[in-house]
């Protein structure tokens, strides 16, 4: 028999499976990158350093969804283990630029084996994940396009 507050129970809940995958996920990393002395959230920071090399607080923020106030002891911490260097802009003093060092680049070497070591542990088969990943997306956008 179905009830009023069927809608509000977990296992009709999508945002529950995502939140315990992501939990996980982020658990599993955990291990991994302790040997890089990397947070999962320093890691994400350093794969988008490690693509375009420099940035700003704003741009990293918005590309990883992440707030100045997560941000900004972040990269304080990226930058005393000198992976990182932080600047004030020329162009803007309110902002922060932020460039990758080469001791950050090498580290890069040290974290090819991240991604194998977590496809490992996910397990799924590739076409698995490219529709996982696509659905995923077209989630955040939906919710980006409705916020907007």
């Amino acid at each position: 028999m179905e009830s009023k507050y069927d809608s509000l129970t977990l296992k009709n809940q999508l945002c529950f499976p995502i939140y315990l995958c992501s939990k996980e996920i982020i658990r599993k990393y955990t291990p991994i990158l302790n040997e890089l002395n990397l947070t999962y959230t320093q890691y994400i920071v350093m794969m988008y350093l490690w693509e375009k090399k420099t940035g700003n607080v704003k741009d990293i923020g918005k590309v990883l969804l992440l707030d100045s106030s997560t941000l900004t002891p972040l990269l304080k911490k990226l930058e005393v283990k000198g992976y990182i260097t932080r600047v004030r802009s020329t162009l803007d003093e309110r902002n922060l630029d932020i460039t990758i060092t080469d001791k950050g680049l090498k580290l890069r070497d040290k974290a090819l084996s991240v991604p194998t070591q977590m496809s490992h542990c996910i397990n799924l088969e590739e076409k698995e994940i490219e529709m996982l990943y696509s659905l995923i997306y077209k989630v955040l956008i939906n919710i980006e396009k409705e916020e907007n």
